[in-house]
């Protein structure tokens, strides 16, 4: 007897039906969360805005808004726990707006400057 066909335990929560999942074109079928039906969807990132992948203290800021940058150039340094970290332009660019002040404390995805 199959797993879907068995009986269920006496006051047993029943089961979720199987349901096809498709993943890189492969199809699988399980039993899908309520958890992982209510996820919010994955968005490819805006790589003109550049933000904070940790919280911390915006500690230099190394552009002017108005400059070219190239994919690679250091834009700003946060510290966080106590390490310098070097934020780097993801793309070849103009500097928009720089959002963050020198001694600024940020919170993570905050973004700190803006590309055009």
């Amino acid at each position: 007897m199959s797993k879907e066909k068995q009986p269920q335990k006496p006051g047993a929560k029943p089961a979720d039906p199987l349901e096809e999942l498709i993943i890189g074109g492969a199809v699988y079928r399980t039993r899908i969360t309520r958890k992982h039906k209510n996820r919010t969807t994955w968005k490819r990132p805006d790589t003109r805005k550049v933000e904070s992948v940790i919280p911390g203290t915006i500690q230099r800021i190394l552009v002017e808004e108005g400059q070219e940058v190239s994919s690679g150039d250091p834009l700003v340094i946060l510290e966080a726990m106590k390490m310098r970290n070097e934020v780097r332009s993801p793309v070849a660019g103009k500097i928009e707006k720089i959002y963050v002040k020198e001694g600024e404390q940020v919170p993570k995805a905050r973004v700190l400057v803006k590309l055009v």
